[in-house]
């Protein structure tokens, strides 16, 4: 369990922090660049859980809990001393895409790309998606440079896809989807 009986520590007022391993780089590495969009995009979510209904509101709990195991896999660089730390697990995944299956049953397929809005809920959902997106792309750079946990790169792809899912659900409760017209103010 972890303890925190002071917050500030002064050791990172020189533009660097501790990673999970107690090695110090920079606060613009690759590594803490990935785990801080990371933790951007659980920040997101909890302004999404203010507007989800109960059960959509249980999920993003769990999704927040997944961040932290993400954002704790991140912030340890892989190594065989360490492949013992809490790292993601294929089982996470699967569980987004068994909800994603089951939020997609209840969906009217698409005729046109979905635009980012409708109801709170949802306009909240599509948000944290783009910095889904972003934090992908950030722990793809990261991949490029150093060994991470290719687990971390699919439950961000996974989750980006949940998002999208979950705002057509809200969306379509609320009667709020608006599709894309191509070419509609020309």
């Amino acid at each position: 369990m972890i303890k925190l009986n002071k917050i500030y520590t002064k050791t990172g007022d020189g533009g660097d922090t501790a990673l999970g391993n107690g090695e110090r780089v920079l606060k613009d590495s690759l590594r803490v660049s990935a785990y801080g969009s990371v933790d951007e995009l659980n920040s997101s979510i909890g302004v999404t859980t203010l507007y989800a209904a109960s059960e959509l509101k249980r999920k993003l709990k769990n999704i927040q809990n997944d961040l932290f195991d993400l954002g704790a896999d991140l912030c340890v660089p892989m190594s065989e001393q360490t492949d013992k730390k809490l790292r993601v697990s294929s089982n996470q995944i699967e569980k987004l895409e068994a909800e994603i299956d089951e939020m997609n049953d209840v969906l009217e397929p698409l005729n046109s790309f979905v635009l980012p809005g409708g109801c709170k809920s949802a306009a909240f959902l599509h948000l944290a998606r783009t910095i889904c997106r972003r934090a992908e792309r950030a722990v793809v750079s990261l991949r490029s440079k150093e060994k991470i946990n290719e687990n971390t790169l699919m439950y961000l792809n996974r989750l980006s896809d949940w998002l999208f899912v979950a705002s057509r659900v809200e969306n379509q409760e609320n009667s709020t989807e608006v599709l894309w017209s191509p070419g509609k103010n020309k």
